[in-house]
């Protein structure tokens, strides 16, 4: 193998496949990057055998070839290099030779026949979605997912693909983030998955610029492919998490009994504020709704205690509830609309967070001490 690329195609490239690779892995090989050069173009593959990340940059190829290097070493290398552009050559002995400008490098590889192969898709349906709306999705739920391994189903996100339309759904327990947007799905693929949390960061990662994401899956894997800038594709595949996603629909509260709306930017700073008050053991701020008022208060024994007043339309009833104030802000810092809707029913039901466009937060209160 031998060719010669622009340095910095091939550092986009190892940025865009390295993530997915662990630290301390039992196969040698899983520590590789397989490279396989041909036609004007290197294909760059990692993987963890859960999760592959493939993408191919332009590259001026003289001998067709396949090898695999480790892929922190070689982004290493690639990074610290000073001259534009990179030439690259492998032996027969998966010895892969580096030379740029007065730089020369050798790094021992592995064939690239011991590469796990990448699985295929038997029967695959697909559904096409703009970057953008997909991004915008993922960055309205994906902090909602549960990261507790006892309850696996809730380590990702659902994706339900319904009458036209798109529905993100994550969730761990103790709130729920759901969104969604129309999208043309074909009747054959109608379906209902939950695609594992570490597939929706790294595509949430390589979800750049402007363009479209095509969405392909099977019974058991799904397959994200977008294009990029600089003529770079890339392929995220993933098993899918198996198992049925709890009936999400039940946890969202009917009729609410107060409708009140709140700047949120202003309730996300004030809860910043609250937050600085809080322990580990007392994790909890009280909101005090009075007339057109919304005091905010957190108090810690052992630390000391906060008050903030913000002014509010509310002509109801008084009352308080008390919530996680971390639990209340990550969807404030996921949302970009001036305003959002804050709908109650009393102290101890779930509250509801609504925005003008299809978003909707349901989030369990705390105790009152």
């Amino acid at each position: 193998m031998k060719l010669s690329i622009p340095k910095e195609h091939l550092l986009n490239g190892l940025q865009a496949v390295q993530n997915v690779v662990g630290s301390r892995t039992t196969l040698p090989i899983l520590s590789n990057v397989l490279l396989v050069a041909s036609d004007g173009k290197l294909e760059l593959t990692a993987t963890d055998l859960d999760v592959t990340i493939a993408c191919s940059v332009l590259a001026t190829v003289t001998r067709p070839g396949k090898t695999t290097v480790p892929v922190k070493r070689l982004f290493g290398i690639a990074r610290e290099l000073s001259a534009p552009e990179i030439d690259i050559e492998v032996d027969d002995k998966a010895v892969m030779s580096i030379q740029a400008g007065g730089s020369f490098f050798k790094i021992n590889g592995l064939s690239g026949d011991e590469f796990p192969p990448v699985a295929g898709f038997k029967q695959s349906r697909a559904v096409t979605v703009p970057k953008e709306t997909l991004k915008a999705m993922l960055r309205k739920t994906s902090f909602a997912a549960s990261s507790d391994e006892a309850r696996y189903v809730l380590n990702g996100i659902f994706f339900s693909l319904k009458e036209h339309k798109l529905t993100l759904v994550a969730t761990d327990g103790r709130r729920l983030a759901m969104t969604d947007e129309e999208a043309d799905v074909p009747v054959e693929a109608q379906a209902d998955f939950i695609v594992p949390t570490k597939a929706i960061t790294e595509v949430n990662r390589l979800l750049t610029g402007s363009g479209t994401v095509e969405i392909r899956f099977s019974e058991n894997q799904v397959a994200f492919t977008m294009a990029s800038e600089g003529a770079m594709g890339v392929l995220i595949q993933s098993k899918l998490v198996d198992g049925n996603y709890p009936n999400y629909r039940q946890v969202i509260p009917g009729e609410c009994q107060e409708r009140i709306t709140l700047s949120r930017e202003e309730l996300l700073a004030a809860l910043r504020r609250a937050e600085l008050m809080t322990s580990d053991k007392s994790n909890s701020v009280k909101l005090t709704f009075s007339r057109n008022q919304l005091a905010i208060t957190a108090n810690t024994p052992e630390i000391g205690e906060s008050r903030e007043e913000l002014a509010i339309n509310h002509q109801g009833k008084d009352f308080a509830i008390a919530f996680n104030p971390t639990y209340l802000m990550d969807p404030l810092k996921a949302l970009d609309e001036g305003e959002i809707a804050f709908e109650l029913i009393d102290e101890l039901s779930p509250g509801v967070i609504k925005t003008l466009k299809p978003f909707l937060y349901v989030i369990m209160p705390m105790r009152m001490s």
